[in-house]
């Protein structure tokens, strides 16, 4: 499933899509940032509440397909456009981690 297909499915709202057309092929969960290191994997979609910079960062270097900002956490104009320069898709979404999740893992 594509970054734009799952988008659309879960009726999130973009708020960098650089690259809409990537392929997913598993998901992680998670907001400790050096847990999320560590463990989400290239062509994930993640889905955390943290919105500062540092998710750009860390979704650069996980090399994760999409992020996912649950709840509609605030999230500041800045990391929005480092999000777009880094080729990194960022979405946001009014469900909880857990719906998500658990819509997400229904999807693919």
């Amino acid at each position: 499933m594509t970054v734009k297909a799952l988008a659309e499915a879960l009726a999130l709202r973009p708020l960098a899509s650089p690259e809409d057309d990537r392929e997913i092929v598993g998901a992680y969960v998670g907001d400790l940032l050096s847990w999320v290191m560590g463990r989400a994997k290239a062509d994930n979609v993640w889905v955390t509440i943290m919105t500062n910079l540092n998710v750009v960062a860390v979704a650069s270097l996980t090399d994760v397909a999409l992020v996912i900002i649950a709840e509609e956490a605030e999230i500041e104009p800045s990391v929005v456009a480092k999000a777009e320069s880094q080729g990194v898709n960022l979405y946001t979404s009014p469900l909880t981690s857990y719906e998500l999740a658990a819509k997400i893992a229904s999807l693919i």
